[in-house]
């Protein structure tokens, strides 16, 4: 096989030339391939810093071509290659439950879920109708007068959150919440320094960015907010050895996401609060991709049984429908607004739209029982990620997580790469984790049924067969 050309703007690698590129290079990730992956996706911005094309974008006539083009000429050219090369190049369409149609009539099963976000599915019959119903009457709110929607949206969340959780402040995403709980710990404290783990994932704002734990996305931003450190997830000990007279709050997942799907041990979600109260710290959970049932708990928490004093949600809550973003806080937290009532706030945080979406949200999982059926179709998933990791031991290196929040974690993370394209020609939309792309992440609505859980069991098992074949002789 000739090897394509990787320079060529207009071509599309087929997973055969993608692995036949990577054979190329002797073992799988040297640099010369990423090299020269680099330099293609610099050449394709330049080529797009003088778009002039003024083809029609009307809905009715604006075709893969064009939307793909525009993508490259306007938002991120790079990214456009990256996609493309897996096998991410057509324009989605419609969405419904667990399955997005694309532009060229193609149903794909998405068991990515907007990394955690489409927990009740896509286009939910009883979110999409709520949210026309506040459409209707009010998308935001005046900022002056009470809003029902989000006391309403709060309320429910001091009922459904653990311990003395009672009070919210809204914004918009994750990052946003992580923003707000560091702001909030120093506050409290009077502290300044905060002690998070190594592979953990909090948002790529300054804040949120600085309690993370990839340097790959720090070091470009430096210097960062001081006084974050990072230590070993799950390592009780080193977590301890950290803490001292000066650290507002320790910040933490329940199972970390981005890292690679990594569930620790028994018992230590419970260390972290007693050592957080020892030392006179915060303990913030990080619920944004653990939490509303992605687990097999309503709170990735709950598997311990602790309750934090602050919780950042995002993603599930905004019912697959609009962003939302929220802290939840005790009342001894919130204590620091007294003084100052606006000391952090935000224009589009808390809209009705919003928390009409997350209202909706919760009463699908609760009425659903979404949080059982996270705990039930996820043990079917994992028995048959397992089964395929029987069958190619050398390739799938461990299988793990909780509920509906499971990671394959491969030998090599060009293997995880192949097996992902293979996943997307078979019509499965999957991806690796952030901060380990050794590892493919299945985070798919938990409303997923037995026949795509056996269709994404097969597409699995045929595209590691497959990537096993194209390797043979690679040592990785």
């Amino acid at each position: 096989m000739t090897a394509p050309s990787l320079h060529d703007p207009t071509h599309v690698p087929t997973l055969a030339e993608f692995g036949h590129a990577i054979a190329l290079t002797e073992k799988p990730g040297t640099a010369s391939f990423h090299a020269e992956f680099a330099t293609l996706a610099l050449a394709r911005t330049s080529a797009m810093t003088h778009d002039t094309s003024t083809h029609d974008t009307s809905p009715a006539n604006y075709g893969d071509e064009n939307v793909l083009h525009d993508y490259e000429a306007h938002i991120n050219p790079a990214l456009s290659h990256l996609m493309r090369f897996v096998g991410y190049d057509s324009v989605e369409i419609e969405a419904h439950g667990c399955l997005v149609r694309d532009s060229r009539g193609r149903e794909l099963l998405d068991c990515l879920g907007g990394y955690g976000t489409m927990s009740v599915g896509y286009s939910h019959p009883h979110v999409v109708a709520t949210v026309r119903e506040q459409l209707e009457r009010q998308a935001f709110s005046s900022r002056v007068l009470f809003s029902a929607a989000q006391t309403r949206l709060a309320k429910k969340l001091a009922q459904i959150t653990p311990g003395e959780l009672q009070y919210t402040f809204f914004c918009n995403s994750g990052a946003e919440a992580a923003e707000a709980a560091i702001k909030l710990a120093r506050l409290k404290t009077g502290r300044t320094h905060f002690v998070s783990a190594i592979g953990s994932f909090h948002g790529k704002t300054m804040g949120a960015l600085s309690i993370s734990g990839r340097e790959r996305y720090k070091t470009p931003f430096a210097p960062l907010v001081p006084g974050c450190v990072q230590v070993p997830f799950g390592d009780a000990a080193a977590l301890e050895g950290a803490v001292e007279t000066n650290t507002a709050a320790v910040i933490l997942e329940p199972v970390q996401g981005e890292g690679g799907i990594i569930v620790p041990p028994d018992g230590y979600l419970k260390a972290a609060r007693e050592i957080c109260d020892r030392n006179g710290a915060l303990l913030v959970f990080d619920e944004v991709q653990t939490g509303l049932g992605r687990t097999g708990k309503m709170f990735g928490c709950d598997w311990e049984g602790v309750a934090p004093d602050m919780m950042m949600l995002a993603k599930a809550l905004s019912g697959a429908c609009v962003p939302i973003g929220a802290v939840v806080g005790t009342p001894s937290v919130w204590e620091v607004w007294n003084d100052n009532p606006l000391i952090h706030s935000t224009t589009f945080g808390g809209n009705p739209l919003a928390c009409a979406a997350g209202y909706a949200a919760i009463e699908v999982v609760e009425n659903e029982n979404l949080v059982a059926r996270s705990r039930q179709q996820g043990e079917k998933l994992m028995a048959a990620m397992r089964a395929a990791q029987e069958k190619y031991p050398g390739f799938i290196k461990e299988v793990r997580g909780r509920g509906l929040m499971i990671g394959v974690e491969f030998a090599h993370d060009d293997v995880a790469g192949l097996v992902i394209a293979g996943l997307v020609g078979r019509n499965i939309m999957a991806a690796y984790t952030l901060n380990n792309p050794t590892v493919i992440r299945f985070e798919p609505p938990l409303v997923i049924t037995d026949e795509q859980i056996a269709w994404a069991a097969t597409a699995f098992d045929e595209s590691v067969a497959s990537t096993a074949e194209m390797l043979q002789g690679i040592e990785l």
